[in-house]
């Protein structure tokens, strides 16, 4: 059977407007009426993202409020392993997307509350504090002409009750208040709350012998024939020789080495010599114990006393000297003071 064509792609294909670009990708844009989550470019096209990062940052936008997105959770929904999640989320962290912080609720609960920022470069930039619009003025009253005193005819007729001023009647309105010129709200992104502390350093052989050192080159330049992602310039070879030099002088097998090295490698792997000097200083071996160590503890000697023989009732009792049992000398001890 020959393999199924989508029909509608390539008639849709035939009514874009245009000509079309001769390579490259051609977009078939659709408005979407429901069931959307705007992403920006920002995030789509980050340079410092991988691509689990930028997918997991796009799912966790298109989830309601209050949803759990844990590692846990996330490795429950997702194909991909709780290493690979948690390397994403630490990515997103790191670029500000997402916030971690431990939380005391009310009732003496402890909870980690996940924030995630669809935006994060917009918190840095000012806030423009939208100011109320100024009432419209009103204009200034007309003053009217005086009027004309009557004539004695209108004086003589019975005067009508004067109006009042409706003018003055009205009270003044007072004017809002103009607004103050607050200082723009910046807000930071919160630096991380401990310091990082520096690397150890790379262990180091006692003596760095030619044959140490050769062993040592041996080992890394061969790595890469076991896992093909251990491609290490020779300037990394120099500077990790030392530390695979240590190992060695612990009495640590080549192929122990080898494994430890090369096993269980993230994905990707962008930076092998950073990764093999970690596993090198954390992972170092004590030294192996001597003959004197492995030896077992001399035993303590515990003294006993001997047994004796009584001299008066030849009953046998423990005592470090000849003599008379415990009963004796009860007996003994009257009959001696009323001798004396």
């Amino acid at each position: 059977m020959d393999t199924p064509q989508n029909t509608a792609l390539t008639r849709a294909l035939t009514e874009l407007p245009g000509p079309l670009p001769v390579r490259g990708v051609i977009h078939i844009v659709i408005p979407h009426t429901d069931r959307f989550t705007v992403v920006g470019n920002h995030l789509a096209q980050h340079a410092g993202l991988s691509t689990v990062a930028v997918g997991l940052a796009v799912r966790i936008q298109s989830l309601p409020q209050g949803t759990e997105i844990g590692i846990k959770a996330l490795a429950a929904r997702f194909p991909e392993g709780e290493k690979l999640i948690a390397a994403a989320l630490r990515e997103l962290e790191a670029h500000g997307y997402l916030r971690r912080a431990v939380t005391n609720l009310p009732n003496g609960r402890i909870v980690t509350r996940t924030v995630f920022c669809n935006q994060p470069m917009a918190l840095l930039r000012p806030r423009v504090v939208a100011q109320r619009p100024a009432p419209p003025q009103t204009p200034p009253p007309v003053q009217e002409p005086a009027p004309e005193p009557p004539a004695p005819e209108a004086a003589a007729a019975p005067q009508a009750p004067a109006l009042p001023d409706v003018q003055q009647e009205q009270e003044q309105e007072p004017e809002a208040p103009a607004p103050q010129d607050h200082a723009p709200f910046v807000a930071l992104v919160p630096p991380p709350t401990a310091p990082r502390q520096p690397p150890p350093p790379l262990p180091q052989p006692r003596e760095l012998t030619a044959e140490l050192d050769r062993a040592a080159t041996a080992i890394l330049s061969d790595l890469r024939r076991h896992a093909h992602q251990l491609v290490l310039s020779e300037h990394d070879i120099r500077r990790l020789a030392p530390a695979v030099a240590a190992w060695l002088e612990r009495d640590t097998h080549p192929d122990t080495i080898r494994h430890t090295l090369t096993n269980d490698l993230p994905q990707p792997l962008r930076h092998p010599a950073k990764l093999l000097k970690h596993r090198l200083t954390v992972l170092l071996p004590p030294p192996l114990p001597g003959a004197d160590d492995l030896a077992a503890p001399a035993r303590p000697r515990i003294a006993v006393t001997p047994f004796q023989t009584c001299d008066g009732c030849e009953r046998a009792f423990r005592a470090p000297t000849p003599g008379h049992c415990r009963d004796c000398r009860t007996t003994h001890s009257p009959a001696q003071a009323a001798a004396a």
